[in-house]
C-alpha cells in the first residue's frame, strides 16, 4: 500500500479538485462551441495524445476484444456520460450540473446491485434518500425550467455509472492505451453524433472557447480522466465515484463567483440530501 498510497491520493485530488471545475470550463466551452462537438474535439485530441504517448513508449496495440470493451466503456462514460452532461449545460448552471452529477455514486450502487452484487439495507436507504435529493433538486427554478437539461443529465448520470460498474467486468486494453482507446472512440462517436444532431461552427470559436477546450483536454481529460480509471482498477467503485459529493461544492462556487450564476433554497436542500445520501453510502463503521 505504501508504494500505492501517492498515486491514489494525487488521483483523488485530479478528480476532486480538477473535475470540480470542469463544469465551469464547458459551461464557457458551451458559450463558443457546440456541445456535442466539443465533447467529441475534447476526447479525439485527449485520445490522440494519449494513444501516441503508449506507443511511443513500446506498448503493443490492443486486442480485437479490448478494442470493443473500451468502445463499450467510451459509448457509456465519454459520449452518454460527459456528452450529455455537456449539451445539459447550455441550458443549465454549471453548479446544479454538477449537483445532479453528484447521484452518479447512487446510480452505480443501483447497477451493481443489477449485476448481482449484495445489497445491505443501508445501501437502499441511501438509494431512496439520494433519489429523494434527485427529487427535490428537480423542484428548483434551474431544472423546473428546462425539462429537457434535467433528463439529460439524468441520461449522463446513468450511462456513467453504468460504465463505472463495467469497467471491472468488459475486457479493455491496459494501462493508458485503456484511457486512450476508450477516448478515442468515444470522441468519435460524439462527433457522429453531433453530425447527425446537425450541429454546425458558425464562427470561430472565442480566446476563452479555445482555453476552455484546452483547460478540458490536458486537465480534465488526459490527467483527471486518467486518474479516474487508475481509481477505478485499485480502490472499490465507491471510493473511486466519492469526487461526486467534493465536486458539486466547486462547481457551485465557481459558478457562484465567476458566473454569477444563482442556486436556490430548493437547490441547497437537493444538494444536501443527495450528499448525505452518498455519505451514507460509502459510511464505514
Amino acid at each position: 500500500m505504501s508504494a500505492k498510497r501517492f498515486p491514489i491520493i494525487a488521483s483523488f485530488f485530479a478528480l476532486y479538485v480538477i473535475w470540480g471545475s470542469t463544469y465551469f470550463a464547458i459551461r464557457i466551452g458551451v458559450g463558443s462551441w457546440p456541445p456535442l462537438m466539443m465533447a467529441g474535439v475534447r476526447f479525439m485530441l485527449a485520445g490522440g495524445v494519449l494513444f501516441a504517448w503508449v506507443k511511443f513508449r513500446g506498448q503493443a496495440n490492443p486486442t480485437r476484444r479490448e478494442v470493443a470493451g473500451a468502445a463499450l466503456l467510451g459509448l457509456l462514460m465519454p459520449a452518454i456520460g460527459n456528452g450529455l452532461v455537456t449539451m445539459a449545460e447550455t441550458e443549465v448552471s454549471s453548479g446544479i450540473a454538477a449537483l445532479m452529477v453528484a447521484t452518479v455514486p447512487l446510480f452505480t450502487t443501483l447497477f451493481a446491485r443489477l449485476m448481482g452484487q449484495r445489497s445491505q439495507v443501508k445501501e437502499w436507504l441511501a438509494l431512496a434518500l439520494g433519489f429523494c435529493g434527485i427529487g427535490i433538486l428537480n423542484l428548483g427554478a434551474n431544472l423546473s425550467a428546462s425539462p429537457r437539461g434535467a433528463v439529460l443529465l439524468l441520461l449522463a448520470c446513468a450511462g456513467w455509472a453504468l460504465g463505472s460498474a463495467l469497467g471491472k467486468r468488459v475486457p479493455q486494453p491496459k494501462g493508458l492505451m485503456s484511457s486512450a482507446v476508450m477516448m478515442l472512440t468515444g470522441g468519435a462517436e460524439l462527433l457522429l453524433g453531433s453530425v447527425l444532431y446537425g450541429e454546425r461552427l458558425s464562427a470561430m470559436p472565442s480566446t476563452a472557447g479555445w482555453l476552455a477546450l484546452l483547460y478540458l483536454v490536458v486537465f480534465g481529460s488526459i490527467i483527471a480522466y486518467t486518474a479516474y480509471l487508475y481509481l477505478l482498477s485499485n480502490v472499490s467503485p465507491a471510493a473511486a465515484t466519492s469526487y461526486a459529493y467534493v465536486n458539486p461544492v466547486i462547481a457551485v462556487l465557481l459558478g457562484m463567483s465567476l458566473l454569477g450564476e444563482h442556486v436556490g433554497v430548493q437547490e441547497w436542500c437537493g444538494m444536501a440530501v443527495i450528499v448525505s445520501a452518498v455519505l451514507l453510502l460509502a459510511w464505514r463503521r
